[in-house]
């Protein structure tokens, strides 16, 4: 029905016949003449509709917003003092023989040009409506562009696109599962994938050495900017490599696209291990473009006559950590407040701090609440921080994992608050992840999962399995992780050993992966992968602040869908062909308040 996309058309096409069709995007009326501006995926084009041609004009005068037309005409220069240089068909219009009407429109919710004056959930409720702004179309091509490019590398790469199933069986994998009722199996449910990670390693036991898969996973958790229910996975696995094949591979990838896609040519990886992140990030994906550390006081801080850094410093599980922020004797007592606030949002208890304005007072040109009880210390502590006149210290002191996740997450709101980003992109490895985490009551648990292989034998896992290291591996940008993933234990003693360090028996193993334990009998090669998180590369590479705003059709943080009102109820016929009753809401007492 269309020759050209709105947007395509130029000066090259002068006095060209093109038929058009699009949204009416805006309509003018000047002195007689329409003006309409067509709106089509490409782009916008104006069309110039004179009374001449009677019956296009009269279809154009009935036109309004968000009409379909179909229009046919010539295209010319625009007039000298029209034109819109910023504009890519700024310099041409459309003069129309023939408008056509192709359907009406009843006035949309919100205008695409106004949407920032609406809330997101009016935009999700009517998402067709919000995905005609060029922006999210211009966020859904390059989701687009981004696939392809990924397709493309790995089937050069030798790579094979391979689907694995959505209706299996359920699986510890750090996320509930969502579960589907199965009508011919009394009882019994399938589970949603939380990854293919399973079927991607029974692949490699059947021989398909290179496998990929652009897949959807489902978790149901809590959301937040970068989590949805469902998301899509770049899943990648390879049989005999290590893990410089498959980090070489992944990080060739990425450059790749950054720079076929946004022009952009991002250095070689660095790598850092997990526990020198932590260390000096307080996180596990640090954001290298903030140029703030956290610097151990422990030493120091033992023998203050301060409970509220002592004890944290003598304990075995205790961190004291400062964050020196240059120039930050600026903030504001409300502005300090306010960081106090935000760090208890992670269990902090408190934030101190220490305003240095003139140093060379000693604790005299300190400006503090807990100055007093740095007698003793107070030279050296500015030592080791590097501290000038000028700037401000900021505490932690609690347990490592709070101090770690309240000061680490204190850095990057600081980085963003005060701006203090020193480059656009900033790439990163965290290597050598810590096989197992312990819960309070010392319980241990896979921090990847129970399939990745330890960097030790299982003589050596089972005598240490706390110290012990794993061989995972995490591609972060930004602070965000994009993807991660491990070499994976293809023996069946490694597997039995970290089972058994995990506490999970033979009969348990068997009952949940079963499949999987029976699979490494029969030949499993070495093998290892990764998987990205698709939403969130897209969500980066568009400068997007959610992955909602490069998913199609997201859900809300209440993991619901606005425009087809889902989740719903079901008929009871359904609920009992699939054996299901509903327990009824227990109904209020009547009486007074």
């Amino acid at each position: 029905m269309r020759s050209h996309y709105c947007g395509q058309l130029n000066e090259s096409l002068i006095d060209h016949e093109v038929t058009l069709c699009g949204w009416v995007h805006r309509r003018r009326d000047h002195g007689g003449v329409i003006f309409l501006d067509m709106r089509d995926r490409e782009g916008v084009a104006q069309v110039v509709v004179d009374p001449d041609t009677a019956e296009a004009f009269a279809n154009a005068d009935r036109a309004r917003s968000e009409y379909v037309l179909r229009i046919a005409g010539r295209i010319r220069l625009r007039p000298g003092g029209t034109q819109n240089p910023n504009m890519p068909t700024g310099m041409i219009e459309v003069l129309a023989k023939d408008v056509t009407v192709l359907n009406t429109a009843a006035t949309p919710p919100f205008q695409l040009d106004e949407h920032g004056k609406v809330g997101e959930e009016v935009r999700l409720k009517h998402r067709y409506i919000d995905l005609r702004r060029p922006e999210m179309i211009d966020r859904l091509r390059l989701r687009s562009r981004i696939t392809h490019g990924v397709r493309a590398y790995l089937e050069n790469e030798g790579f094979l696109d391979i689907e694995t199933p959505i209706l299996t069986r359920a699986t510890p994998e750090g996320a509930r599962d969502y579960l589907v009722p199965s009508r011919t199996h009394n009882g019994h449910f399938f589970a949603l994938p939380q990854s293919p990670q399973l079927f991607k390693q029974l692949l490699m036991v059947s021989g398909f050495d290179r496998y990929y898969q652009i897949a959807k996973c489902f978790r149901d958790e809590d959301l937040r900017a970068d989590r949805q229910p469902e998301f899509t996975q770049i899943d990648i696995e390879a049989s005999f490599i290590d893990e410089q094949d498959i980090m070489g591979i992944t990080e060739r990838m990425i450059r790749e696209l950054f720079n076929g896609v946004l022009d952009v040519e991002l250095p070689e990886f660095p790598r850092m291990p997990y526990s020198e992140a932590m260390q000096r990030y307080g996180s596990d994906k640090p954001d290298l473009r903030i140029p703030l550390e956290l610097v151990d006081v422990d030493d120091l801080m033992a023998t203050v006559d301060f409970k509220v850094f002592s004890g944290p410093a003598q304990a075995e599980d205790g961190r004291v950590a400062a964050l020196k922020v240059s120039g930050g004797a600026k903030l504001s007592r409300k502005e300090i407040d306010d960081y106090t606030k935000f760090v208890g949002i992670y269990g902090a208890k408190g934030l101190a701090w220490i305003k240095v304005n003139e140093r060379a007072k000693g604790l005299e040109g300190l400006q503090s609440p807990i100055v007093k009880f740095m007698e003793g210390i107070v030279e050296e502590l500015l030592d080791r921080v590097d501290a000038k006149d000028g700037d401000i210290i900021f505490f932690g002191a609690d347990k490592a994992r709070i101090v770690n996740e309240a000061i680490g997450a204190l850095r990057v709101k600081l980085g963003e608050d005060l701006d203090l980003y020193t480059r656009e992109w900033a790439p990163l490895w965290v290597v050598d992840f810590p096989m197992f985490e312990a819960d309070d009551n010392g319980r241990l648990s896979a921090l990847h999962h129970p399939f990745t292989a330890p960097s030790c034998s299982p003589d050596e896992l089972k005598a240490a399995p706390a110290t012990a290291l794993s061989r995972a591996y995490d591609m972060v940008l930004n602070g965000t992780e994009l993807g991660g993933g491990s070499i994976r234990i293809h023996d069946q003693a490694m597997q039995r050993a970290v089972f058994e360090v995990l506490g999970i028996g033979k009969a348990e193993a068997e009952e949940k992966f079963g499949f999987l334990l029976d699979a490494l009998q029969y030949g499993a090669p070495p093998h290892g992968g990764l998987a990205f998180g698709l939403d969130r590369l897209v969500m980066l590479m568009t400068g997007s602040r959610t992955i909602r705003d490069v998913i199609a059709f997201p859900k809300t943080q209440s993991a619901a869908d606005l425009m087809t009102d889902a989740p719903g109820e079901v008929s009871n016929e359904q609920l009992r062909e699939l054996h299901i009753r509903l327990r009824q809401k227990a109904q209020p007492e009547s009486g007074g308040e």
